[in-house]
């Protein structure tokens, strides 16, 4: 089972910078919300699977407790809420091949999921189960975001097969910005290095629906159908089982972002590839943040504002700066000895496209 490595050091929470927007790793409490809808008639199978699944869920470091909800006035809808010690050991559950896994008994009495996270900030009461003598630790104070979520996509194409992947990932038309009436694309950075790409987009408003609403997009399928030859992993757009379990093992959350609150139109837009050792994702990615808090509280720094993007052994640090940034960095021995190789990898910019009033 993937475990989550220790702490590198004090929680992101307790350093004082006003520039943190989002991140996972301020030690505090998560609360994990799905919300469920069930296929007619399947309430009774869907609830057999989620038993089977508490029972393993129950074992994976880090997971605390869980509710099941039925709906009083749909019996369709379902909610489940779980309680974790921090965000680090949940997401390095549910980005594991051991997740997918386990989930798969939900996926054929399951019509559509909605997963939601948040860092337990205040409560009132006493602690919703025995912790023992450990301290419930809760959000210091809330984060002022900037008003864009941040997600990517990575996945590796055949060896020898990376020009046409990115003249075609290069050479199609964008969507319309507008999703609906409260979302809008921002955004989308895509980077390669060697056979591994990264799409990184910027959303304000629902992540979600921006993503069905480009995936219907038929330039953005001609393009998806276009790089299936050329895929390392198998898919079929049109079995939508084959599709979702792509896009899962696919999916590259950001997990920090910071912002040194200023702007500048030298602006250059980077991608930094950290292939981590075995197990120490999670801790790399840590390390970073705490590394780019800093370099955003530094009015003479040439950061403007990074993203870290994590799951499982793979890290990519998208950063805004002021001209050119170094692909090594701030690569010391506490970097280098968490490193598998060692090396830190400048991506190359494939294609970057910002909607005209994002």
């Amino acid at each position: 089972m993937t475990t989550t490595s220790e702490r590198v050091t004090k929680p992101l929470a307790q350093q004082a910078s006003q520039c943190v927007s989002q991140s996972v790793f301020d030690g505090s409490r998560l609360r994990v919300v799905l919300l469920v809808d069930v296929y007619d008639g399947a309430q009774q199978q869907f609830l057999e699977a989620y038993e089977q699944l508490c029972n393993q869920v129950a074992s994976v470091p880090g997971h605390v407790s869980d509710q099941l909800c039925q709906s009083i006035e749909n019996p369709s809808q379902w909610l489940i809420t779980s309680e974790w010690e921090s965000a680090p050991p949940f997401l390095t559950w549910v980005n594991s091949e051991e997740h997918v896994h386990m989930v798969e008994p939900l996926h054929s009495c399951v019509r559509d999921t909605r997963s939601l996270r948040f860092h337990i900030v205040r409560e009132t009461g006493g602690p919703a189960v025995d912790t023992g003598s450990e301290e419930r630790r809760l959000q210091a104070s809330p984060r002022i975001g900037d008003g864009l979520i941040r997600h990517a996509l990575t996945f590796t194409v055949k060896p020898g097969s990376e020009e046409a992947v990115a003249k075609i990932l290069a050479d199609y038309a964008s969507p319309d910005p507008r999703v609906d009436d409260t979302t809008r694309l921002c955004r989308t950075s895509l980077f390669m290095h060697g056979n591994r790409v990264v799409r990184a987009i910027e959303v304000r408003g629902d992540l979600l629906a921006a993503l069905r609403y480009v995936a219907r997009q038929p330039a953005v399928r001609a393009v998806e159908e276009a790089i299936n030859p050329y895929l390392e992993q198998d898919r079929d757009l049109d079995d939508p089982e084959s599709a979702r379990v792509f896009f899962t093992r696919a999916a590259l959350p950001a997990v920090h972002h910071v912002t040194a609150g200023q702007e500048s139109p030298d602006a250059v837009r980077h991608a930094l590839y950290y292939p981590a050792r075995e197990g120490q994702g999670m801790r790399l990615a840590e390390l970073l943040a705490r590394r780019d808090v800093a370099a955003a509280d530094d009015p003479r720094g040439s950061v403007l504002r990074s993203t870290i993007f994590q799951r499982d052994d793979i890290v990519v640090r998208l950063v805004d700066a002021r001209g050119e940034l170094a692909a090594d960095a701030g690569q010391d021995a506490e970097l280098t000895a968490l490193l598998d190789g060692g090396a830190v990898s400048s991506m190359d910019l494939v294609t970057d496209r910002r909607s005209p009033d994002a």
